[in-house]
């Protein structure tokens, strides 16, 4: 229940990020400018926390424990004898975040912040400039009293991401190729000939990436794979690409996590030594986001349809659409 609480909270703060991985690949393969992805999301992400937190509070109801006050006292302790922990230690979240919120790009987002780390770790830790740097490229290795601390504290830097960057160049190369053989025009075109609205299609989108994920196993794939491939039929149907963003990664980045072959699942099984069967039943946010997106496109509400890209794809050309309001037609 602990492990569901912590990825539905994970999750959720992952679709409205603009350094996210997922949101900022989402928006690249649709074409969608990246805060105009995150601003659609919003709502349809809101409501699935927020049912999730509302789910997850009447669980809590149902059940009884104690806070362990030792071990917690004990992680304070390594964490207090080992750095200095002072306001100064968030001046690279203030500066990250800060420019985030600003609308900065993620990239000079990113790189300011590590400015900004590589500032206060000289400053508050004594560590030389060199150092400094080695730990961004290579990570930490904590030495502290406590052994939760320093599993905790543990990462790899920069280089242990080579492994996602890997994945996500491989994703968008197989995207490019299927789509310059034509492979994922005959499956747009198959897709295109089932669908009769544009909710269907939104609703067609989020399923396919679900399917996409469980097959190939990768949360990457889920949104190459749909967001190249539909991007032309949104065009037709009159919706906008922030419609493609949003259903790709509302259904696509969170249900990952959902099967145990996946490497997302693997990972949080890894990390928490809770199995994926065990965790499924209450990650609750990966049953409510792609469920909050069906329902919008069942109901149309925020699915929002271009008047002009509507009307240059009616199916009678002499049809003129209707004036807008205050326009001198």
């Amino acid at each position: 229940m602990t492990v569901g609480a912590v990825l539905s909270g994970a999750y959720a703060g992952d679709k409205q990020s603009p350094l996210s991985d997922t949101t900022n690949l989402a928006a690249g393969v649709t074409n969608t400018d990246l805060y105009g992805h995150i601003r659609r999301m919003r709502t349809g992400t809101a409501i699935a926390f927020g049912l999730a937190v509302l789910g997850f509070a009447a669980l809590g109801l149902r059940t009884s424990g104690d806070i362990p006050a030792g071990e917690i006292a004990a992680i304070q302790g390594g964490l207090t004898e080992t750095y200095a922990i002072t306001v100064v230690a968030f001046v690279p979240l203030v500066v990250t975040f800060g420019l985030a919120l600003r609308g900065y790009a993620a990239l000079p987002t990113l790189v300011a912040g590590v400015f900004a780390g590589a500032f206060t770790t000289t400053l508050l830790q004594g560590t030389g400039f060199v150092a400094a740097w080695e730990t961004f490229m290579y990570g930490t290795a904590p030495e502290s009293a406590s052994e939760t601390v320093n599993e905790l504290l543990a990462t790899d830097g920069l280089t242990g991401s080579a492994w996602t960057i890997t994945v996500v160049v491989a994703a968008l190369s197989l995207g490019g190729i299927l789509e310059r053989t034509g492979v994922l025009a005959v499956i747009a075109h198959a897709f295109t000939s089932a669908v009769r609205s544009p909710g269907a299609l939104v609703a067609g989108t989020g399923i396919s990436a679900i399917f996409i994920n469980a097959l190939t196993a990768q949360q990457y794939m889920s949104i190459v794979l749909p967001g190249v491939t539909l991007r032309n039929t949104y065009d037709e149907f009159g919706l906008d690409t922030d419609q493609l963003s949003r259903a790709v990664e509302a259904a696509g980045t969170p249900t990952g996590a959902l099967f145990p072959w996946h490497a997302g699942a693997v990972f949080m099984t890894t990390a928490t030594q809770v199995p994926t069967l065990e965790y499924a039943p209450y990650y609750l946010f990966a049953f409510l986001s792609p469920l909050v997106l069906f329902v919008m496109a069942a109901t149309g509400y925020t699915i929002d349809v271009n008047p002009v890209s509507a009307a240059a794809d009616a199916d009678d050309p002499g049809e003129t659409p209707a004036a807008t309001p205050g326009s001198d037609d």
